[in-house]
């Protein structure tokens, strides 16, 4: 090599070299700092790729436990509620239990009243809860967790607690005591053993709704294929439940030693389309509330005016005008707007514009016609004394029987509840192991090994050390030039 004082190769390969382990010094000390083995894309790009996918993985299932651990808490609360419906539900129980008993000497009227508030208190709790028809958590509940890979991510990232339906929901309807009552005595429709049936029913219910006019709905339901007589008797009434008018009117089908019955809080009339073997008999096609106090009238179309006079057993009275221009439809609307202070209900069934009017009550009445041809025609004064002797325990019996299928209905909505929570638990627990393995395999690619890191300070420090060294003896070397200058 020529001895050369133009250019230094010594100097400028240390120089070079002081660069790469400044470089090498420089990194070592920002990964001892930071933490991190990568710190920009050219520390590893690969490397980077995979653990900013682990590193967005943890943040999706923290986020995920947080909304497990919400949906937990909102069925504790829910399991909660319902737990004190179930404590009502042994009031409600107690109280049936003591007015189904013939020994009973007090007032069911007063035992009556609880009774209904605590009905009234269920509706209340499961509106509260969400847990009513339609109500916020009457639904599926979708939890969204995370975690989950592959084609199936989208659903395996959700845990899902189905709350959805009328099976679901607690509240009076929805554990079928709409009707129920521990005072009044349910109505007898008939005497028919429903043990064998093979035919379909159809039922047509007519009933005054909260505007006291007629009301009538059709109840079809399938009762061949081998049905027994009570789920016969569940079906109608879960037809009742789904129908707001027929619901507010308390009536309901019952089934008592194989005889069906049918009743309800106010003024009604039944027909049905029995056939041979079917569920009711054609002796008991046709029956009004015959529980109560009651008369059959058929009027005509009005064309002269006149008025009818109502009386009481109490002594209450009221006279009720009938204009001469009135329709069959304005008669009994007004009829029964002007007897309801009595207590006397008005209703009209057939259809509209039919004149065949029943006047019911839960105690015996008069009434006396003045004047009149047209609208009045076929409306006689009448007497209407009692036809049938109410068991005072009917109802009672009946509310029992309800209650006692209510507690089962509560029970599974409670074991819907408590199974929901174990899955969301149990889900809580995958995704927090989820978020320790990403976070492990996520340290082994972006973190630093300190031990090694200090090793290579260490190193980094000596070999900076020893290039100044050198590149102070590359750059006096030159001076031995000046010896052959001498000469």
């Amino acid at each position: 090599m020529a001895f050369s004082i133009q250019t230094n190769v010594s100097a400028l390969t240390a120089q070079e070299n002081l660069r790469v382990n400044s470089d090498f010094q420089s990194r070592t000390i920002q990964r001892l700092t930071s933490g991190y083995r990568i710190n920009s894309s050219g520390d590893d790009a690969a490397g980077l790729a995979i653990a900013n996918k682990f590193r967005s993985d943890i943040a999706e299932l923290t986020q995920g436990v947080r909304n497990a651990n919400d949906g937990v808490a909102q069925l504790q609360v829910i399991d909660g509620g319902i737990s004190n419906i179930s404590k009502m539900l042994d009031r409600m129980k107690t109280l049936a239990t003591q007015s189904s008993s013939a020994s009973f000497t007090g007032n069911r009227a007063t035992v009556n009243a609880e009774y209904s508030q605590l009905l009234t208190e269920i509706d209340r709790q499961a509106a509260n809860m969400g847990l009513n028809n339609a109500g916020t958590y009457n639904r599926k509940l979708d939890i969204y967790l995370g975690g989950a890979t592959g084609a199936s991510a989208p659903s395996n990232a959700k845990v899902t607690v189905d709350l959805s339906g009328a099976v679901n929901t607690v509240d009076v309807a929805g554990l079928n005591l709409t009707g129920t009552s521990v005072a009044a005595a349910a109505v007898d429709l008939g005497t028919a053993k429903v043990g064998s049936v093979s035919a379909d029913e159809t039922f047509k219910v007519t009933v005054l709704d909260s505007s006291g006019a007629s009301y009538t709905a059709s109840l079809a339901t399938a009762v061949g294929g081998g049905k027994t007589a009570s789920q016969v008797v569940d079906a109608l009434n879960t037809l009742i439940s789904q129908d707001a008018k027929l619901s507010q009117a308390g009536v309901s089908f019952t089934l008592k030693d194989g005889d069906v019955y049918f009743g309800g809080n106010s003024a009604f009339y039944v027909t049905s389309n029995s056939v041979a073997n079917s569920l009711i008999p054609s002796t008991a096609l046709n029956q009004t509330n015959v529980g109560l106090y009651h008369d059959e009238q058929t009027i005509t179309a009005s064309t002269g005016a006149g008025s009818v006079t109502f009386k009481t057993a109490s002594g209450e009275q009221t006279t009720i005008n009938i204009g001469g221009a009135d329709s069959i439809d304005t008669i009994a609307s007004n009829l029964n707007k002007g007897l309801n202070p009595l207590g006397i209900q008005v209703l009209q069934y057939g259809g509209a514009g039919v004149g065949t009017l029943s006047f019911q009550s839960t105690s015996s009445f008069s009434f006396s016609v003045t004047g009149g041809t047209g609208g009045m025609a076929g409306l006689t004064s009448a007497t209407v004394n009692a036809d049938l002797t109410k068991s005072p325990t009917a109802a009672a019996e009946t509310a029992l029987s309800r209650i006692n299928s209510a507690v089962s209905a509560l029970g599974g909505v409670q074991g819907r509840i408590g199974a929901g929570q174990n899955k969301l638990n149990y889900a809580i627990a995958l995704a927090n192991s989820q978020i320790s393995n990403f976070s492990a395999a996520e340290s082994q690619i972006r973190d630093a090994d300190v031990a090694a890191e200090a090793a290579n300070l260490t190193k980094a420090q000596v070999l900076q050390q020893a290039t100044m060294a050198a590149m102070a003896q590359a750059n006096s070397a030159p001076q031995a030039v000046l010896a052959l200058l001498r000469g």
